[in-house]
Formats: structure tokens, C-alpha cells, sequence
């Protein structure tokens, strides 16, 4: 069997101390997370989260800095994520946008009320990436490189 680790990428986004997130159904269990997906083939990473924001939440999301990137091994299922986490601000919404089938409902909770939620986080990614975004990590969008095929 091939290793291969999924590249993911989040969005953090902060408005009056509360934060953008979700609740979605995943095998069965109703589970709270970032706005977050794969990195579909074709696309950047920052094409990825603004993307990603929008199917799930129908907030448009505008990347400003990377606050991390992350490896995170699933006790679960055993499976390896690679997620690359922005932060940036939500500039519209289309209320009358569907979202995602998986997802359940957006919310904007503070960091202490997800924290008492912490049983119900998808991944110890929610809360780490809410951390390191709080106490300030940020690193500019320009490190994210794409090379082009011939060089």
C-alpha cells in the first residue's frame, strides 16, 4: 500500500472575538471544525481555502497571512493530513447559497465556547490553529511558491 498524506488547508476567520465554523456530519458523528477541505487538483492553496469557505459556510473568505501548517495523524483510521491553515477576513455572504451536504450549520463561537466543546472538534487542529492564530503566528502568503511544470 502507498503512503500518501492529504493536503488540506483551513480558514480562520475572526470577527468580535468569535470564529467561523462548522458543524458537519462525518461518518456519523455531528463534529466541529474550521471551514476546511481538500486541495482539489488545478488549484492553489489559496485558491483552495477561499473555495473551501465558500461551498461550506457561503462566506466569502480573503486569505491574509498562513498562521501554520500542520501534520496530524488520525488515531482513528491511521490516516496522515498535511493542512495548511489561513487567516483572513469574510467579506460577504450569499445567504441563499446551498452548503456542502455534510455540513449542518455555520456558527461564530469565541474561543472559550469552543474549548467546552472540545469532545466534539473534528481534530485537535480546530482549537491548535485558534491558539497559534490568538497568540499572533502569522507568515506571509508569499512563501506559499507555485512552480510552473517547465521550471
Amino acid at each position: 500500500m502507498t503512503w500518501k498524506p492529504h493536503v488540506t488547508v483551513a480558514a480562520v476567520a475572526e470577527r468580535d472575538g468569535r470564529f467561523l465554523l462548522v458543524e458537519e456530519i462525518i461518518d456519523g458523528r455531528r463534529v466541529i471544525n474550521q471551514p476546511a477541505g481538500h486541495l482539489d487538483e488545478g488549484e492553489s492553496l489559496v485558491q483552495a481555502v477561499v473555495r473551501e469557505t465558500r461551498e461550506e459556510t457561503a462566506w466569502t473568505f480573503e486569505p491574509e497571512a498562513l498562521v501554520g501548517i500542520y501534520r496530524w495523524r488520525s488515531p482513528r483510521d491511521g490516516e496522515t493530513f498535511v493542512r495548511v491553515t489561513f487567516c483572513g477576513q469574510c467579506t460577504g455572504h450569499d445567504d441563499r447559497q446551498p452548503l456542502d451536504k455534510e455540513i449542518v450549520r455555520t456558527a461564530w463561537l469565541s474561543r472559550e465556547a469552543l474549548a467546552e466543546r472540545r469532545a466534539r472538534l473534528r481534530s485537535p487542529l480546530v482549537l491548535r490553529s485558534i491558539d497559534d492564530y490568538l497568540e499572533g503566528r502569522r507568515h506571509p502568503l508569499d512563501l506559499l511558491v507555485e512552480v510552473a511544470a517547465d521550471g
